[in-house]
């Protein structure tokens, strides 16, 4: 079985590159991204890993487990230095999860205006300067989720909920992060940081929250995995 997925992770890419123009400009770009992507497919299979760590594999390069804690600490330490005025005026906070991953949480209030989900232009530059640090660090699956305060029905804000985190995503992508690392959903009213009962509160939570969790070698599939529970 190992053998045959070799066999045909190999035809696959003899058949596409192949066909590739010989005069195409991208021609070594594409052949890259391409064994690539096969190679991580078929090493997968022959390691016996599941379909989601297949993929995972394919789309980024896995961290050795000794060397996740060295990762993760350089790339806290550039996101704490590109988003410093944003931490000096409240804005955000980046925090380390105990299980080596980073969370970005974010005040929606300075990202959006009151029921939008169209980010302003100051949050613009903010998640352009997270996307520049997130690029350099591509071994890692991120995870956007959205949360609102109590005010209104638990409908209204799990949607506003995931479709700020959609924007958020959006401004990722259009900056350079590879869509296959992007993972987003809405988590509404549920999991709350402050109380709902005052102003203060219920701006605390309305945020969006960043959790970049590492691709570990053999523990693949839990990069994937939604964040647990990210409330108080």
């Amino acid at each position: 079985m190992k053998k045959q997925v070799l066999i045909s992770a190999v035809i696959a890419s003899a058949i596409v590159l192949g066909g590739c123009a010989t005069d195409d400009p991208n021609k070594r770009a594409k052949r890259g991204a391409l064994l690539g992507a096969i190679g991580g497919a078929a090493i997968g299979q022959m390691a016996g890993k599941d379909t989601k760590s297949t993929m995972i594999g394919a789309a980024v390069g896995a961290i050795a487990g000794g060397a996740v804690g060295t990762y993760m600490d350089k790339q806290a330490a550039e996101l704490e230095e590109q988003l410093a005025a944003e931490r000096a005026r409240d804005e955000l906070q980046i925090q380390r999860l105990s299980d080596n991953a980073l969370k970005i949480g974010i005040a929606s209030d300075v990202s959006f205006d009151v029921d939008s989900a169209t980010l302003k232009p100051n949050a613009q530059a903010t998640f352009t300067r997270i996307a520049e640090v997130l690029k350099d660090y591509d071994s890692t699956i991120i995870h956007v989720v959205g949360h609102t305060d109590s005010t209104g029905s638990a409908e209204y804000n799990q949607n506003l909920s995931e479709r700020r985190a959609s924007s958020v995503v959006s401004t990722l992508t259009g900056n350079g992060v590879k869509p296959a690392r992007l993972r987003q959903e809405g988590r509404g009213e549920a999991e709350p940081i402050a109380s709902n009962d005052t102003k203060a509160g219920r701006t605390q939570n309305r945020r969006v929250d960043i959790v970049i969790k590492p691709v570990i070698e053999g523990q693949e599939q839990q990069a994937a995995e939604p964040p647990p529970y990210l409330g108080a």
